[in-house]
C-alpha cells in the first residue's frame, strides 16, 4: 500500500473515530440537554490542550460492528495550565457501555495520571457493562476499581455523572473523591425502578430514586448539583483550582482579586448576644476568606455541617464549621460523615484545616443511637485526630461535651485554637447543667426562677467562658471577631513549613 492510501486509511479511521455513534445519535443526545463526549472535553480542556489516546481501539467481538475508540475518548489536557488526564463516556456508542477494550482505555489513561501526578477526571454517561463480553466486561469494571483505589489519596480523582450511571459502573465514583451530578439529565443507582418493583413492589421513578436532587440532598452521594453540562465543567475547573495535582505537591497560590483588610468590624456582629439564637455561620466564613468566596462542599447534604474550600492570603485551605443555622450546628451521623471524609480528604492532600466551631453536642435520641452515632462520630474524631496538615480552630460560640473534643480541640494536635469572647466552653450548657446540678435546690428555694439565674451566671463564670480554657492553655488566645482573618493569615504563614508525623504502619482502622 502507498503512503497516499495509507494517510487516506489513517483520516479515514480518525473520521470514523470523531463521528462516534453518527448524526442520528448525535442529534439525540443534543435533543436530551447533553452534550457529546468530545464536546464536553473540548468545553472541559484548555483550548487547543487535548491530547487523544487509543483513537483506534476496538472491541474483540466479531459479527458486532466496530467503532474506532470503542465508546470511551482518553487522553491528557490540561486545565488552567495544569496537566489533567479525563476520559469521556460515549453515550452515542453502544450507549456508552462499557467493554475490555474501553475499560483498558480508562485504565492505561488513569496508569498514566499515576505515573506523572495529575488528576484524573471521569466524564459518566454510560448504559453499564457491555452484555455481549459477559465477564470480561465485568473484569473490567473490577480493573477500574482497583485503580480508584490504588490513586486515592495520590491524585484527585473526580466524577462527573452526565447521564445514567447504574449497576456496578456506580462503584467507580463512589470511591472518587469529588462527584457531580447535572440535574434532569443525570442519575445514579444500583438496582433500577423496575427491578425495584418486581423484588419489593416499590414504585418510584429514576428521578426519585436516583436523580441530581435524591444524591445531593438525601444520600449524600452527590457533592456538587449543576444546571447543565457546561456548568459541571467549569464547577470542576474551578474545583481544581483549589487543589494540587498529587500528594507531593501543594495547591497553586493566587492572589485575592481586591485588596482584603485584616480586621473586618462587621464580624462584631454576627454572633448574636443571646446564646440561643441562630446565625449563618457563612457571613463568618465570608468575611474572613479572600474575595469573600466560599466554594461550598455537599451543600444540601447535613447542613448543620458546613465543609468547603476557600483561599486565605492566597493559600488554598478546606473549612469545617458547625452550623448554627440548622438544628443549632449540632453533630449528628450525617454530618460526621460529610466532615469526616472532607477532613481526610484536606490531610490527604496537604489543604490546611480551618475549623469554625459552635457545637451544643452530639444529637440526642433513640434513632441517632441505633443508627451508631457513637461509630459515625468516631470518624470525625478519627479524621482530625489523624490529619497532619496545618490546623487551626476558631470557637465562636458554644463548644459542649464530647462534640468540643472532636471539633479540632487543642488536645487531638491542633496548632492554633482561638476562641470569641462569645465562646462557651463546658461539659454542658448552663440550663443542663444547673438541672443535673442543683435540681432539687432551685425546687426548694423561694424564687426558684431567680435562684436559676444566679447559678447559671455563677456555672458561666466559673466554667463556660472561653478564659478558663485559656488559663489551661486549650484556648491558644481569646480574639475579637474583627480580628479573625488577621490571626488566621499570621498562624498559616508560621504553620507554612509544618512537619508533623504519624506511627510506623501500614493504616489506621477507621470506624466505618
Amino acid at each position: 500500500m502507498s503512503l497516499e492510501k495509507k494517510i487516506e486509511l489513517l483520516k479515514a479511521k480518525h473520521a470514523q473515530a470523531l463521528a462516534g455513534g453518527g448524526e442520528a445519535r448525535i442529534q439525540k443526545q443534543h435533543e436530551g440537554g447533553k452534550l457529546t463526549a468530545r464536546e464536553r472535553v473540548a468545553a472541559f480542556l484548555d483550548e487547543g490542550s487535548f491530547e487523544e489516546m487509543d483513537a483506534l481501539m476496538v472491541h474483540r467481538n466479531w459479527g458486532v460492528e466496530k467503532i474506532p475508540g470503542d465508546g470511551v475518548i482518553t487522553g491528557f489536557g490540561r486545565v488552567d495550565g495544569r496537566p489533567v488526564a479525563v476520559f469521556a463516556q460515549d453515550f452515542t456508542v453502544f450507549g456508552g457501555s462499557l467493554s475490555e477494550a474501553y475499560a483498558k482505555k480508562i485504565c492505561k489513561v488513569m496508569d498514566l495520571a499515576m505515573k506523572v501526578g495529575c488528576p484524573v477526571v471521569g466524564l459518566n454517561d454510560s448504559g453499564g457493562a457491555r452484555i455481549q463480553e459477559g465477564v470480561v466486561s465485568l473484569g473490567g469494571y473490577a480493573d477500574i476499581f482497583l485503580r480508584n483505589t490504588l490513586a486515592s489519596g495520590v491524585i484527585p480523582q473526580i466524577s462527573l455523572i452526565m447521564g445514567p450511571c447504574a449497576g456496578g459502573a456506580v462503584y467507580s465514583p463512589a470511591i472518587t473523591d469529588f462527584i457531580t451530578m447535572v440535574k434532569g439529565t443525570s442519575y445514579m443507582f444500583v438496582t433500577g425502578p423496575d427491578v425495584i418493583k418486581a423484588v419489593t413492589h416499590e414504585e418510584v421513578t429514576k428521578e426519585e430514586l436516583g436523580g441530581a436532587a435524591t444524591h445531593s440532598a438525601k444520600s449524600g452521594v452527590a457533592h456538587f448539583v449543576t444546571q447543565s453540562d457546561l456548568a459541571a465543567l467549569a464547577h470542576t475547573r474551578e474545583l481544581l483550582s483549589f487543589l494540587p495535582s498529587n500528594n507531593l505537591g501543594e495547591a497553586p497560590r493566587r492572589a485575592p482579586k481586591r485588596d482584603m483588610p485584616l480586621e473586618n468590624p462587621d464580624l462584631d456582629k454576627v454572633v448574636p448576644d443571646d446564646a440561643s439564637k441562630p446565625y449563618d455561620i457563612r457571613d463568618i466564613i465570608r468575611g474572613v476568606v479572600d474575595d469573600a468566596h466560599f466554594f461550598e462542599v455537599h451543600e444540601a447534604f447535613a447542613p448543620n455541617l458546613v465543609v468547603g474550600f476557600a483561599r486565605i492570603d492566597g493559600r488554598s485551605v478546606g473549612i469545617v464549621a458547625n452550623q448554627p443555622a440548622f438544628y443549632a450546628g449540632v453533630l449528628d451521623i450525617a454530618s460526621s460523615e460529610k466532615g469526616a471524609r472532607f477532613v481526610r480528604f484536606c490531610d490527604a492532600f496537604n489543604i490546611p484545616l480551618i475549623t469554625f466551631e459552635d457545637v451544643p453536642g452530639f444529637l440526642p435520641g433513640v434513632t441517632q443511637e441505633h443508627g451508631g452515632i457513637i461509630r459515625h462520630g468516631a470518624k470525625l474524631l478519627f479524621a482530625f485526630c489523624e490529619a497532619t496538615v496545618p490546623k487551626i480552630t476558631v470557637i465562636t460560640r458554644k463548644a459542649y461535651g464530647g462534640a468540643y473534643c472532636v471539633m479540632a480541640s487543642k488536645h487531638i494536635r491542633t496548632d492554633f485554637n482561638f476562641a470569641y469572647p462569645t465562646a462557651e466552653i463546658a461539659v454542658m450548657g448552663a440550663e443542663g447543667a444547673m438541672n443535673v446540678l442543683h435540681g432539687k435546690s432551685i425546687a426548694i428555694a423561694p424564687d426558684p426562677a431567680a435562684r436559676k439565674a444566679e447559678l447559671i451566671a455563677e456555672y458561666n463564670e466559673k466554667f463556660a467562658n472561653p478564659y478558663i480554657a485559656a488559663e489551661h492553655g486549650f484556648v491558644d488566645e481569646v480574639i475579637l471577631p474583627r480580628e479573625t482573618r488577621l490571626k488566621l493569615v499570621k498562624a498559616l504563614a508560621f504553620l507554612d513549613t509544618k512537619r508533623d508525623t504519624m506511627p510506623p504502619k501500614k493504616h489506621g482502622n477507621i470506624p466505618l
